[in-house]
């Protein structure tokens, strides 16, 4: 499976706080947009898990056949390789892919 987030860094690099308030105009605004974005990261790429983890399950296995399932673990790590939720979500954000609005703010105006 190729990862569609492969630009994104896996590792915690410091950020310019005023780059992610950008957006917004509010660091705190921008904070929440991001962490709502990686639960929605997060939640896709539980989905796909399961989706794929349910063709392994099978009623009958035994313990030797679960200890064994090399297509099983060789898909967990590479779900484990994957840069983090939060990671994908503020390089999104800082690259402008959100698409983000406040309505309280949209009816003032």
């Amino acid at each position: 499976m190729p990862n569609p987030n492969k630009n994104v860094t896996t590792t915690t690099i410091p950020r310019d706080l005023r780059s992610m308030e950008e957006a917004t105009g509010n660091l705190y605004e921008s904070i929440v947009i991001i962490s709502k974005r990686a639960n929605q990261i997060a939640a896709q790429t539980k989905e796909e898990i399961h989706t794929k983890i349910s063709s392994f399950h099978h009623d009958s296995d035994t313990l030797e056949e679960v200890f064994e399932n090399r297509e099983q673990i060789e898909m967990s790590m590479t779900y484990e390789r994957q840069p983090k939720p939060t990671l994908v979500a503020i390089e999104e954000f800082l690259d402008k892919k959100v698409y983000h609005r406040n309505p309280l703010r949209d009816t003032q105006e």
